[in-house]
């Protein structure tokens, strides 16, 4: 019996240091001095890969009537073929999103905006860095057309970053994609 408990003892210490998690990124100093350089001078674009709406009934209509681009499901929509960006050209925004969820609040008379756009000024822009993973959180507030977002940012050495949009009149939204410099002369 003694033995046993032994045994036991020993397979549940081994399960829970085996089973514990360390938080490591993998990228390169070069990558990891690019990513501080462009958010220092404050000039870089983030274009999605694919965006991660709130998964609803709706949304899986109309993904299973095959109304998604091709590859997509009702909680991952591949952008790679879809024109996005999201642009930070010194202390100004430049946002096109496509925005695939519900609207919970009516969009107005002739608003032909369907996705999130914005270009100016944000509210409450804030880089902080994330010594966790060794990049950085960027946040802001955007409105349009009595719409607000809050957006939170994040951005990773390994260039590549996460988006996550709450909005006053929508289901919330991600974005995975990829960090690259930027040039207003493009």
């Amino acid at each position: 019996m003694r033995k046993l408990f032994q045994f036991s003892f020993l397979l549940l210490l081994g399960l829970i240091l085996g089973c514990s998690s360390t938080f490591k990124t993998n990228y390169n100093a070069a990558k990891k001095e690019a990513l501080d350089t462009m958010v220092a001078e404050r000039t870089f674009e983030i274009v999605s890969r694919s965006a991660l709406p709130l998964a609803t009934n709706s949304l899986n209509s109309i993904s299973n009537a095959g109304l998604l681009p091709l590859g997509s499901t009702g909680n991952r929509v591949d952008l790679t073929t879809t024109p996005n960006y999201l642009r930070i050209i010194g202390d100004s925004l430049d946002v096109f999103l496509p925005y695939f969820g519900e609207r919970q609040m009516g969009g107005g008379y002739n608003n032909t905006n369907v996705g999130i756009t914005f270009k100016g000024l944000p509210k409450k822009f804030e880089i902080t860095q994330n010594e966790k993973t060794q990049g950085y959180t960027m946040s802001f507030v955007i409105k349009n057309q009595g719409e607000s977002y809050t957006v939170t940012t994040e951005l990773f050495p390994n260039h590549n970053s996460s988006i996550n949009v709450i909005s006053t009149h929508r289901t919330p939204i991600g974005y995975n994609g990829k960090i690259s410099e930027y040039s207003a002369n493009e």
